[in-house]
């Protein structure tokens, strides 16, 4: 039949720049979640750890206040990499928990329901939207992690004045990198299991029991053979020996010193899980699967 009407003409309007392309899926995903009443009161409450740093690290720089509540300087934990060391390790295990929370349905449901080809039919690479996925965690773990402990770290700056923060610059960069590894890592394995495990309770469990196998393995390898080399096998131990060599601190895993792994080791055994999982992932993500 001839189509007589050409009122129809191509879109004139402003274009999403390329490189800002793959933020359109954590603007859609933070829609849904913050719906939820009890995720936004659970990311809410994961703002009290940096607000009772903060307090610490201004009570140590009032003596009014002190003086007011009764407290002795000696009582108050020293503003150190071993106090930043604490705030990087229980914020990440907040995110830990926030990434059981969001990561499992981010590409589950759209392999479950073959939404791949109407993301990739457009203008939007795999990469793209890989990356995207991975924002909705990157940015919410960022805003939970290392960017309240570097406002922490330029709070102390202000308070002791300028010479602090000059020799004490290498906390600024163990709290970045330190926090960076743990995004990646979780953002990244989540991710993963999310496009292999479609069930979320199921994915939610492999997120879990991921982490508990690894220990098991490390610790039985480390026993039965009376080796160190076991922890390779452990996801914690291998982050927390990151983490001590970032913050300069001690063994803040309580292993005998024959079971603690050298750091370059530990850096080359992540960068290992984060290959495999980038591997998995690319096997996985395609506009398209074949049944056999």
């Amino acid at each position: 039949m001839a189509v007589h009407e050409h009122a129809y003409k191509p879109y004139a309007g402003p274009l999403t720049p390329v490189w800002s392309r793959f933020l359109i899926i954590p603007r859609h995903a933070y829609r849904d979640v913050f719906a939820s009443k009890v995720f936004t009161g659970f990311f809410a409450l994961c703002f009290v750890c940096p607000l009772v740093m903060a307090i610490l690290i201004y009570l140590h720089h009032n003596l009014t206040a002190m003086a007011i509540f009764q407290i002795n300087l000696q009582n108050l934990a020293p503003i150190n990499g071993v106090f930043f060391q604490f705030f990087v390790g229980f914020q990440t295990g907040l995110a830990f928990l926030l990434t059981v929370l969001m990561g499992p349905p981010l590409i589950s449901r759209d392999l479950a329901n073959n939404a791949l080809p109407l993301y990739l039919c457009r203008p939007f690479s795999r990469a793209e939207y890989v990356i995207g996925k991975m924002s909705v965690l990157l940015i919410l773990i960022s805003a939970i992690t290392w960017v309240p402990g570097e406002l922490l770290f330029l709070f102390q700056s202000y308070l002791e004045g300028a010479g602090w923060a000059a020799r004490n610059l290498w906390m600024a960069g163990a709290i970045f990198v330190g926090s960076w590894t743990w995004i990646l890592l979780l953002a990244l394995l989540s991710v993963t299991i999310s496009a292999w495990v479609k069930w979320r309770l199921a994915a939610s469990a492999a997120l879990f029991g991921l982490f508990i196998i690894s220990n098991a393995i490390g610790f039985t390898v480390n026993g039965v053979l009376q080796t160190r080399w076991g922890g390779l096998f452990n996801l914690t131990i291998i982050m927390k020996t990151i983490e001590d060599s970032l913050f300069r601190g001690p063994n803040s895993a309580g292993l005998p010193s024959w079971m603690v792994l050298p750091t370059p080791a530990a850096w080359i055994m992540l960068a290992l899980f984060l290959a495999l999982c980038l591997f998995l992932l690319t096997r996985k993500v395609r506009a398209y699967e074949v049944v056999r």
